[in-house]
């Protein structure tokens, strides 16, 4: 049994006593701290639908579980199952060409005709999907037949536990109790399924393993199966070769295998293995791995190794990286706790439940530990679970806002080193997006724009209404830079900075000077999706230097000039960079009172659009702030009003960390409420609203799971925000979270933050230093200032506050 029974509250208590008996041991807290909450996801009712079913991932490979009886369904996917492949053809090599003519008209406020001009000479004509970029897709289905039993089924349960990253399904049926428990292991690399019956022999099952298309399945010796195939590559050369092979093992039990399945008759404790292998090989784009050959190498790796013994490894690296952090809003209530989600979702808004909110938080850093681990690929849209051959937007990486926002919740609750596979993939760009940048900018440096994907795609999108924009190497590069600030890790620093320079070097080429205040802006340029109305009454996305552009190109240029003199170098460059930044378009506010988005007050076409993109300054820029620059707060906060709350999941999730950063804790737990929401479907109109699905995915809808990852950025931001040198506790504490207690609470500078907070104040504080150094730490409107040295921690309390 893998996971005890009745449920984990006796260890949880137990294992929350030990943790607290250790803090009090380290005089971190002096008061007594609030009982755990239970940190599972239970069901009463196995999962119709994929936004029901429960994840598990080891950061490649990943299981969706469905949990039915007469028939189990598990969808698997493998992070790197992309078509398509690398494809130079992508740049439309005479695009610079027409930059002239399409900035000219830009200048003379053509935008229209420059948007026409845009379109036909400056986007990509490819066909997505169905050709050389390519789509994410599962891997496969495992499906388990159980012998027809028409006996009733009772107490039947379903649930994930987060802590141990395992999943059970239990029920009883014609007198016999069957329960099946699943993990996805990172140190072993393989999927581990157990099943048993506590009657012997009652297992009865056919295994089968399947794919809707470009796979063949066969007999694995007795025990196995063997799927392999191609995924088509968008072109004449080789697509990406995968493979998965199931073994079944089950002593006392009969079994046959063939390329219809593998039967199992009489089994009273069963085991499941199964692996998983492509022939990518990172973002160097050879294909020399064998997968046939990997996956047979991984199953038998653990041949000889009992359940318990994966099941210990797997645990153990699971909460090396879970147990960093642990939150706890109010009290905890067993009621709540121990209900089907479906139910504590229905009744979520009626009463409040800040402990549900905690336990999506934990879900979110869950989903990202499961499906971004170091030396891997980046969480995409949907981090790593696909089911299908196709999945929405293609699974990829979007980079105007999503997968920045997938890693939002990493640095601050101890994850940092899951950023790895984004700064990788940011790196990997420079060679593919330097060739984009000399063939539609002729610049130097490298340039990528609203999406890529596994092959290096770094060209326009097909429309010049959402695929022309100019921002992503600066966003990518800002994840680089903060990593900085929170590690203070030079060698790091050393390593990436000609990624951060690259970027730079890319913008500093392409500002043009505009002619009103003779600002340098970029064009052609967007703002993220979004259109408006011209002076002249037509409607068009492509501008000049609209306000997110200017706000991502001050942070970079001042984070390489910081960066070049931390590591003596670039002189010259950092001179070029300091006089074109002092130049930059500023942040305007409107005549109606809000952050400009534009460079000239233009009407949006739909007022409650679903990017808030030219409020990047605001988080995570923080380039305005409620002190130092109430002006601008009050204008975004009029842009927020104006925009709304209501929106894609994805969109509501941002709002929540915008304002935390004004500081309205009651407001960003309102946005919390709006997307906690269930995600529901208007079957008279057929449109399905945002939210949150059965499985606490988030709803953009489709799923999207940087929703997910946003909306726990929030709550971090609700709680603590930080700069180099400064920390601001409870920043944002609303008045439904009157109690609580966080610990590993990660802030740039090097420091971490345990706090206890009662009746919506503070109660006490620690601030352990990892690197030394000033910080001052703001309580409301006091502060103290703590002169640090690395390794130690200080206590504080309200009183120390001035």
């Amino acid at each position: 049994m893998l996971i005890p029974d009745p449920p984990r509250r006796r260890r949880g208590k137990a294992r929350a006593r030990l943790m607290l008996a250790a803090v009090a041991a380290l005089g971190l807290f002096s008061g007594a701290s609030l009982a755990a909450q239970n940190l599972q996801l239970h069901y009463d009712a196995p999962a119709n639908t994929f936004n029901e079913a429960l994840p598990l991932g080891n950061g490649r490979m990943g299981v969706m579980v469905y949990g039915g009886v007469q028939q189990a369904r598990y969808s698997l996917s493998e992070i790197s199952m992309f078509s398509g492949s690398r494809y130079d053809g992508a740049d439309r090599k005479e695009a610079v060409n027409y930059l002239p003519k399409i900035r000219q008209l830009l200048l003379q406020g053509r935008n229209v005709e420059a948007e026409q001009l845009t379109n036909q000479h400056f986007t990509w004509s490819g066909e997505g999907a169905n050709a050389h970029y390519g789509t994410y897709q599962g891997l496969g289905t495992l499906t388990l037949d159980f012998a027809a039993n028409a006996a009733p089924v009772s107490d039947y349960r379903r649930r994930l536990d987060i802590p141990s990253a395992t999943s059970d399904v239990r029920y009883a049926q014609d007198g016999v109790r069957y329960r099946r428990e699943m993990f996805v292991s990172a140190p072993d690399q393989v999927m581990v399924l157990h099943l048993s019956a506590d009657r012997a022999g009652a297992l009865n099952f056919v295994a089968r393993l399947d794919r809707a298309e470009r796979a063949s399945v066969e007999g694995d010796g007795a025990n196995g199966l063997l799927m392999r195939g191609e995924l088509d590559s968008g072109g004449s050369g080789k697509g990406l070769a995968f493979a998965a092979r199931v073994r079944v093992i089950a002593p006392g039990a009969s079994m046959h295998a063939d390329a219809h399945g593998i039967r199992v008759e009489h089994g009273t404790d069963v085991t499941v293995l199964i692996s998983e292998a492509t022939d990518y090989d990172g973002f160097a784009g050879r294909h020399t791995t064998d997968p046939v050959a990997a996956s047979a190498t991984d199953l038998q790796r653990v041949a000889s190794r009992s359940v318990a013994q994966l099941h210990a490894a797997h645990v153990a690296d699971f909460s090396s990286w879970f147990d960093r952090f642990s939150l706890q809003l109010g009290s905890v209530d067993n009621t709540r706790e121990t209900m089907s989600m479906r139910a504590r979702l229905d009744t979520y808004g009626a009463s409040g439940d800040p402990g549900f909110a905690a336990l999506y938080f934990q879900y979110a850093r869950y989903l990202l530990i499961s499906s971004s681990r170091p030396g891997g690929l980046p969480a995409n849209l949907q981090g790593l679970w696909a089911e299908g051959t196709s999945t929405p937007w293609n699974g990829d990486y979007h980079t105007n806002v999503n997968i920045e926002m997938n890693y939002w919740p990493a640095e601050p609750t101890g994850l940092g080193e899951l950023v790895q596979p984004l700064f990788a993939l940011t790196a990997s760009l420079q060679q593919p997006g330097a060739k984009t940048a000399q063939r539609y900018y002729g610049a130097r440096g490298w340039v990528v724009h609203t999406l890529t994907n596994l092959w290096g795609f770094t060209a326009p999108g097909a429309e010049a209404s959402w695929g022309v924009w100019q921002g992503a190497p600066a966003w990518l590069s800002f994840h680089i830079w903060d990593h900085y600030r929170y590690t203070g890790d030079r060698d790091f620093l050393r390593r990436y900075y000609p990624v951060l320079r690259g970027a730079a070097q890319f913008y500093a080429d392409v500002l043009i000077e505009e002619p009103s205040h003779h600002w340098l802006v970029t064009a052609p340029s967007s703002s993220p999706e979004n259109t408006v109305y011209m002076e002249n009454g037509g409607k068009a996305a492509i501008v000049m230097g609209p306000t997110m552009d200017e706000e991502l190109i001050r942070f970079l240029f001042g984070a390489v000039i910081e960066a070049s003199q931390t590591l003596h170098v670039d002189a010259d460059f950092r001179r070029e960079l300091e006089a074109k930044r002092a130049r930059l378009a500023p942040i305007q506010i409107g005549p109606d009172g809000r952050i400009q988005e534009y460079l000239k007050p233009y009407r949006e076409v739909e007022v409650h659009h679903r990017h808030v993109s030219h409020l990047w300054a605001l988080f995570p820029g923080n380039q305005i702030d409620l002190a130092k620059t109430p002006k601008l707060a009050a204008a975004a906060a009029r842009s927020l009003d104006v925009r709304g709350d209501d929106s894609t999941g994805w969109s509501e999730a941002y709002k929540v960390n915008l304002w935390a950063h004004l500081g309205d804790g009651n407001r960003a737990l309102h946005l919390l409420n709006v997307l906690f929401k269930p995600a529901s479907r208007d079957t008279r109109l057929g449109h399905e609203w945002a939210g949150t699905y059965p499985n606490l995915f988030n709803a953009g809808p489709p799923f999207q799971i940087d929703g997910n990852f946003g909306a726990t950025s929030g709550m971090v931001e609700m709680l603590m925000q930080s700069e180099p040198g400064q920390l601001d506790l409870l920043p944002a504490l609303p008045d439904a979270w009157p109690q609580g207690e966080v610990r590993g609470l990660h802030a740039r500078g090097g420091f971490v933050i345990d706090m206890r907070w009662a009746k919506g104040k503070l109660v006490e504080a620690s601030v352990r230093s990892l690197r030394g150094g000033d910080c001052k730490v703001r309580y409301g409107k006091r502060q103290v200032l703590l002169s640090t040295k690395a390794g130690q921690t200080y206590k504080l309390q309200p009183a120390d506050f001035l």
